[in-house]
């Protein structure tokens, strides 16, 4: 019995420290530094119902409202969450640096007390923030920023900008657009992909936030001195708490929108060094390897090899010229093929860039292949390196002698060396000959002759029905405009075409060929656009209904698009949809 009682009490006890342990009471403010003139709020959160509430003396500030109880209770995969706070709205008394102390409250009979938070309050602001105003929430809580690895990197050196959006734990945002999307002027720039947005902590100017990495870009610098990165700007939908509450005391919450812009970057670009620059410097910036190498080097003649160049490291490597591989005149050589093996990640380019050159050797002998070199500017060093490749000797053992020993570049000893071109041997026959007949032909009487005299009067008549037709259609004003209109449709939905990716440049340029469309076919005036007078003409005009709706679906679709996120699929749907309807209505339209 005593062993069961026992047990029991250490059951009962385990419970109740593993209950002990789930509970969470803290202290949270809305800011830790603010002006003697602006005003604090400070939440005292619970996860578990408790009495006795106690809050600190607030001694260095008034309270200007509160306590506010909201309570929330929710249920999530079977499981039930609980959530109570006690609200106070503060005013600094004076300047100075302060510490709310602890608040205690009593869950199941435990004592708990929040951690001691302290403010710095400093001198009065232009504008004191209200923390009731969803703008100054928005403005306090939710900050971009652009993050930029390097300020003053050297001109084709790689550098990161990593985009954040950190949301304060008392805020919270439920949607984002892209309104303006930086165009890096004067750098070679590639996006990196990320798979699935990852919500992490940090800290924002010595805060606690949340955050998540919006964009990771890499950028390359194609000038020096001083340059711009554009600001990436964001549309956002806002969660923030109103001072109304409903039946159950929970606080209502209301959205708002706002625009924030991560501020444009500047970036200082140094030129690279002139001293102990090399003379075959092309451009490269970074860390390489350089080598040279053939797939064989003992064959036949009229068999082929690979002789590829290569360089291979970390820095910019699509952004520069490779070395050409110098041949012997007797050896073959066919324009080379790129073997690029190039990644683009956080760090930069990474990967060989290589080029494949196919040699086939006519002639037996021993070939060889120079050394060449490879330039480039090293980041660690700051200075400029240059690599050899080593010298390679193609050996063909087998094919015809040449005898032609003042264009053969082989290695030859003994009885392979060959013979100079004698007196006997015959010379090469010239193929291209300037032969001059000797015989004259007059001009009279000629082909040109007769065809500078009767051309002049043939012309004549040509002119004068060109002149008429031309004529007839200056003074045709309404098919002019029509043909006018007619042109700048299909120059529009040609626009679109090109326009397909960019959302809103796409839209503009397919609602205005639907519009010069209409003016070609219907001679209506532009102010006279309106979805039922179209809808009426087009009716009058005997279209099919279908057709009808379907045009005006496509109009409703171009105004809808300026304000939701739309895909290329969908751009490509809409595209194809306004080309098959105006096809239809040419058919239809009487």
């Amino acid at each position: 019995m005593k062993t069961i009682k026992h047990i029991t009490i250490l059951f009962i006890l385990l419970a109740t420290s593993i209950a002990s342990a789930q509970v969470k009471f803290e202290a949270k403010t809305s800011k830790k530094k603010l002006g003697v003139n602006e005003r604090l709020r400070i939440d005292f959160e619970m996860n578990e119902d408790g009495d006795n509430f106690n809050p600190p003396s607030f001694q260095d500030f008034t309270v200007v409202a509160g306590p506010n109880q909201s309570v929330s209770h929710s249920w999530m995969n079977g499981k039930k969450s609980f959530n109570k706070t006690y609200s106070y709205f503060l005013a600094p008394k004076k300047q100075g640096k302060f510490t709310i102390n602890q608040a205690t409250i009593e869950i199941n009979g435990e004592t708990y007390k929040t951690t001691p938070i302290t403010v710095v309050v400093s001198k009065a602001v232009s504008k004191p923030n209200d923390p009731n105003n969803p703008d100054i929430l928005i403005e306090d809580n939710i900050h971009l920023v652009a993050e930029v690895s390097k300020t003053n990197p050297y001109l084709n050196e790689g550098i990161t900008v990593v985009y954040k959006l950190y949301v304060s734990p008392n805020t919270g945002v439920s949607n984002w657009r892209e309104t303006d999307s930086p165009r890096y002027n004067d750098f070679w720039s590639q996006n990196i992909d990320i798979k699935g947005l990852k919500i992490l902590k940090g800290t924002y100017k010595g805060e606690d936030y949340r955050y998540v990495v919006l964009r990771k870009t890499v950028l390359y610098p194609q000038k020096t001195g001083k340059l711009e990165i554009e600001p990436l700007s964001l549309d956002i939908t806002v969660d923030v708490p109103t001072s109304r509450r409903n039946i159950f005391g929970e606080r209502l919450m209301t959205q708002a929108h706002k625009t924030i812009s991560a501020g444009s970057r500047k970036i200082n670009v140094k030129p690279l060094p002139e001293n102990n620059k090399p003379a075959n410097f092309t451009g490269a910036v970074g860390d390489f390897d350089f080598k040279v190498a053939t797939s064989k080097t003992a064959l036949n003649a009229s068999e082929s090899l690979q002789a590829t160049v290569a360089v291979s490291g970390n820095g910019n490597l699509k952004l520069f010229e490779l070395p050409k591989l110098s041949l012997p005149s007797s050896l073959e050589v066919y324009e080379p093929e790129n073997t690029d093996n190039v990644r683009t990640t956080i760090n930069g380019m990474q990967g060989t860039r290589g080029q494949s050159y196919t040699v086939v050797p006519q002639f037996k002998g021993k070939y060889p292949l120079p050394s060449i070199s490879f330039s480039y500017f090293d980041l660690k060093t700051e200075s400029y390196k240059t690599l050899s490749s080593d010298e390679l000797i193609i050996d063909v053992l087998e094919g015809p002698t040449n005898n032609e020993g003042t264009t053969n570049n082989a290695i030859t000893n003994g009885s392979d060396k060959q013979p100079v071109l004698s007196n006997d041997q015959f010379a090469f026959i010239k193929t291209n000959a300037n032969l001059v007949s000797t015989t004259k032909k007059d001009f009279f009487k000629s082909t040109g002759f007769w065809t500078a005299l009767l051309g002049p009067l043939l012309a004549i008549p040509l002119a004068i029905v060109f002149r008429n037709k031309r004529e007839e259609r200056m003074a045709d004003v309404t098919g002019n405009k029509v043909r006018k209109a007619d042109k700048l449709a299909k120059k529009y939905l040609s626009a679109a075409k090109r326009a397909l990716g960019q959302k809103e440049a796409f839209y503009v340029a397919l609602e205005k060929a639907l519009h010069n469309y209409l003016k070609a076919k219907l001679q209506i005036e532009t102010s006279d656009f309106t979805k039922d007078t179209i809808t009426e003409i087009l009716n009058e005009r005997q279209v099919e209904n279908t057709t009808v709706l379907e045009f005006v679906s496509i109009l409703k679709n171009c105004e809808l698009a300026r304000y939701t996120p739309i895909t290329q699929v969908e751009m490509q749907q809409d595209y194809e949809k306004a080309s098959r309807t105006i096809s239809e209505i040419d058919k239809q339209i009487r």
